[in-house]
């Protein structure tokens, strides 16, 4: 094995899907990507990274409440071009010739674009580590979009696309011990 810099050790774990989070500073519209995302526990809870850097942080953090809109592999380039401008300059929906439809239960509106969106409400925001912990509120998921796959950010500039899915519920179900089924 080769030594990799402690300072890359992140990019051997790439997290969960890259995808656009909109928001609402109470005046317009914003989207930021994000490319840490993670799921906690079995239900709508979800954690993404930002701070105060990002310009959509401050309507996060007024507002308590966003959209994760989940993108598909044709979407790369509109993700690092949304994630290389800022919302305080411009109107990113119309820079990049996305679809706003109204969220029910959140101010941010969706984006119809997208595989899937999720509104949420913040629940908590771990500072020291610029973790945003969300709370899912409705979800909404486009069936019948061609292209399903989802992108993932190493972290260096390179991105993962998944791929194949391998079914294994049967061998799960399979191996629980009779009280865990």
């Amino acid at each position: 094995m080769e030594n990799l810099p402690l300072g890359k050790a992140f990019t051997l774990m790439e997290p969960g899907p890259v995808v656009l989070i909109t928001t609402h500073d109470g005046r317009r519209d914003n989207i930021m990507t994000i490319t840490w995302t993670m799921v906690l526990d079995f239900s709508a809870s979800f954690a993404i990274t930002t701070g105060p850097w990002n310009y959509s942080y401050a309507a996060l953090k007024k507002t308590k409440e966003c959209v994760i809109a989940i993108l598909t592999v044709d979407m790369l380039d509109t993700a690092v071009g949304i994630g290389t401008c800022s919302g305080r300059e411009e109107d990113k929906f119309e820079k990049f010739g996305l679809t706003r439809a109204k969220a029910k239960h959140v101010r941010p509106s969706l984006i119809e674009q997208c595989l899937a969106n999720i509104e949420c409400r913040v629940v908590d925001i771990i500072e020291r580590y610029n973790i945003v912990i969300l709370q899912g509120a409705a979800a909404y998921f486009d069936s019948s979009r061609k292209e399903k796959r989802l992108l993932h950010a190493i972290g260096d500039g390179t991105f993962v696309v998944d791929g194949r899915k391998f079914d294994r519920k049967e061998m799960m179900r399979s191996k629980l011990p009779d009280g865990c089924r």
